[in-house]
C-alpha cells in the first residue's frame, strides 16, 4: 500500500472514530452523534491509534529505501499524520478524560453551536441532527463522572469545567433554540434540550462535590516528549525556557526605547501601556464594532500591499464570543469556515464577559482591549493572520493538511504576520507599536511562565504574579491566562515559538531566490499548519 492511500485510509477511520471533529470540519454524514465518551471506546481508539502508527512507521521504513516511491507531498502528509498520532498517543501517560470535565463539556458545546454558526444545511436539517446529539448528552456526562478519577483530577481543572457546565442550562435551552427562525422547530430544539439541561444539572452538582486530588502539572518528560515528537522542534523544555527568556530580554529592550517616544515617555513601558489602556470602548458592544472597523482596516491594507492572495468568498465576521467560551477565555479568538466544506466565512469572536461579572470587571476587559492594542489584535486573528491562513488552506487539495495542524505553527502565523505589518507600516503611531511590541513580549513571558508551571518550577499565584508585572495583563485577565495554561500545557508557547521559526524560513527562502513575500506567505500558509520541521521543508526543498 502506498502511504498516500494509507493516509486516505487514516483519514476515513479518523473521522469515523471522532465523528465532532467530523462534522466541525465539515464532513458530511458525521453531525447525528457525538461518538462514544465511554472508558471502553477512548481505549480502544487509543489501541487502534497506535496500530495505524505502526502501519505508518512501516512504510516510513520502505520509503527509506525507495524515495522514488513516494512524491514529496505525499510524505509531508505521511509525516503529519504521524507527528499528530505520536502526539495523541503520548497522552496515554497523561489521561485528560480522566483529569478535566472539559473534554466532555467542550466537546457538547462546539457540537451544539457550530452548526447554526456556520448554517451548512438546510435550518430544519439543523434541528434534526441537534435533536440527536442532545438525545446522547445524558451519556456523556455519565461518562464524564464515570471517568473522572479523583487521584488525577486538578481541583483546578475540575473548577474551570465546572465554570462551563453552570452555563449549559441557559445556552442548550435558550440561546440554541434562539437561532432558530421557526416557531415549532424552536420549540421542538428547546423540548429535546431539557432533558440534556437536567443532565448538566447534575453533573454540576458532582463537580461541585467532587474532591479531586490530582495535579495539573505535566511533568518535564512528557512536556518535552510533546515538542520533540508532535511539534518537531528538536529540543525540550529547558532549551524552549531559554528561549523565552532571551526573547523577553530583547523585547524588554525594545519595549523602553518605543515608551521613549510616547509623549512625556520614559523607560517605564509598563506605565505606558497602562496608561494607553485607558482608552478603551465604552462598552462591549462598542468594543466589538471597533473591531469590526479595524478588522476591514487590515483586510484592505493587506489587499492594497499585495501581501498575500485571497481565497475566493472569504468573509471575517466579528460578533460577541459565545456564551459558553466566556469563563474560561478572556481574549480574542477565531473559529475557522469549516474546511470540508465549500464555505469561508470564519468568525473573530470579541472576548465578552460573564453576565456574571462585576461593573469593574467588564472595565478591566475593556481596558485589555485598548484602542493602541485592537490593531495587533485584529491582525493576528482576521488579516492576514487566522482568518486569512485558515480561509486559504481550506482551498488545499491535500484533505489530510485540512484535518490536522499545531498551534506553533497557527499561532506562530498570527503573530509573525503582527511583525510583517509592524514592517510595513501599519502601525502608524507609537503607541500601537508599542502595543504591537507588548503582544509579542507577553507572549516570550508565556513562554517562561508554561514551561515552569508544569515543571514544577512555579506556583499559580507566582505566575498570576509574572504575568501581571512582567507584561501589562490586568490581575484578572492574569487569573485568566494562567488558569488556561494550566488545562492546556505546551500551547501558549506556539505563539512566539512559531513566529521566530516562520521567520527563519522566511529569511532562508528570500536569500534561495524561491520567490518573493507574497510567494513565501500563499505557499508557506498554503501548506497547512505542519509541524516546523515540516513546514520548513515544503518552504524551502518543495
Amino acid at each position: 500500500m502506498t502511504s498516500s492511500e494509507l493516509v486516505n485510509d487514516f483519514l476515513s477511520w479518523h473521522l469515523e472514530a471522532n465523528p465532532i471533529q467530523a462534522a466541525l470540519m465539515g464532513a458530511e454524514g458525521y453531525d447525528r452523534t457525538l461518538g462514544d465518551f465511554t472508558e471502553a471506546g477512548i481505549l480502544a481508539r487509543e489501541r487502534e491509534s497506535r496500530r495505524w502508527l505502526e502501519r505508518f512507521q512501516a512504510v516510513e521504513e520502505e520509503q527509506a529505501g525507495n524515495r522514488s516511491a513516494e512524491s514529496f507531498e505525499d510524505g509531508i502528509d505521511r509525516g503529519l499524520v504521524m507527528s499528530t498520532l505520536r502526539g495523541s498517543l503520548a497522552y496515554e501517560a497523561w489521561p485528560t478524560w480522566r483529569r478535566d470535565p472539559s473534554v466532555y463539556v467542550g466537546a457538547i458545546f462546539a457540537s451544539m453551536f457550530s452548526p447554526f454558526l456556520h448554517r451548512l444545511s438546510p435550518e430544519a436539517e439543523l434541528v434534526e441532527a441537534a435533536v440527536a446529539r442532545l438525545a446522547e448528552v445524558p451519556d456523556v456526562l455519565a461518562a464524564c463522572r464515570a471517568n473522572l478519577d479523583p487521584a488525577l483530577a486538578a481541583a483546578l481543572l475540575v473548577e474551570r469545567g465546572l465554570g462551563q457546565a453552570r452555563t449549559a442550562r441557559r445556552f442548550l435551552t435558550e440561546t440554541v433554540p434562539g437561532q432558530v427562525a421557526d416557531e415549532r422547530s424552536r420549540a421542538r430544539l428547546a423540548a429535546a434540550a431539557e432533558p440534556a439541561a437536567a443532565a448538566f444539572d447534575e453533573l454540576v452538582g458532582f463537580l461541585e462535590g467532587f474532591e479531586a486530588t490530582g495535579t495539573w502539572r505535566m511533568g518535564e518528560e512528557l512536556y518535552s516528549t510533546l515538542l520533540r515528537e508532535r511539534e518537531m522542534l528538536g529540543y525540550g523544555a529547558d532549551e524552549l525556557l531559554k528561549r523565552g527568556q532571551a526573547a523577553y530580554d530583547e523585547l524588554d529592550a525594545q519595549m523602553r526605547e518605543v515608551a521613549r517616544r510616547l509623549p512625556g515617555g520614559s523607560d517605564d513601558w509598563h506605565a505606558a501601556v497602562t496608561a494607553l489602556q485607558d482608552d478603551h470602548a465604552p462598552t462591549l458592544e462598542d468594543m466589538r464594532a471597533e473591531y469590526e472597523f479595524e478588522t476591514e482596516r487590515a483586510r484592505e491594507f493587506v489587499r492594497e500591499r499585495g501581501l498575500v492572495t485571497f481565497a475566493e468568498g472569504e468573509e471575517c465576521r466579528v460578533v460577541p464570543s459565545p456564551e459558553f467560551q466566556r469563563p474560561i477565555l478572556s481574549v480574542a479568538s477565531y473559529m475557522q469556515p469549516p474546511p470540508l466544506s465549500p464555505s469561508r466565512i470564519g468568525h473573530f469572536f470579541v472576548p465578552f464577559t460573564p453576565d456574571s461579572f462585576t461593573e469593574e470587571q467588564v472595565r478591566q476587559r475593556l481596558r485589555t482591549n485598548a484602542r493602541a492594542q485592537m490593531p495587533s489584535i485584529a491582525v493576528h486573528e482576521a488579516y492576514p493572520g487566522h482568518h486569512w491562513h485558515l480561509s486559504w488552506v481550506a482551498g488545499s487539495p491535500r484533505r489530510v493538511r485540512k484535518l490536522f495542524r499545531t498551534p506553533y505553527f497557527v499561532e506562530g502565523w498570527g503573530l509573525y504576520v503582527e511583525k510583517v505589518m509592524r514592517e510595513q507600516g501599519y502601525f502608524t503611531t507609537p503607541a500601537q507599536e508599542l502595543a504591537h511590541l507588548d503582544f509579542r513580549l507577553f507572549r516570550a513571558a508565556r513562554i517562561v511562565v508554561d514551561t515552569s508551571l508544569h515543571c514544577g518550577d512555579m506556583s499559580v499565584e507566582e505566575a498570576e504574579e509574572f504575568m501581571t508585572t512582567r507584561s501589562s495583563l490586568t490581575p484578572g485577565t492574569s487569573k485568566g491566562e494562567v488558569n488556561r495554561y494550566c488545562a492546556w500545557p505546551t500551547q501558549a508557547p506556539s505563539y512566539l515559538t512559531g513566529a521566530l521559526e516562520i521567520d527563519r524560513i522566511r529569511d532562508d527562502y528570500l536569500a534561495a531566490g524561491r520567490g518573493d513575500l507574497r510567494a513565501f506567505h500563499d505557499t508557506l500558509a498554503g501548506s497547512g499548519g505542519l509541524p516546523l520541521g515540516l513546514a520548513r521543508k515544503v518552504a524551502l526543498e518543495g
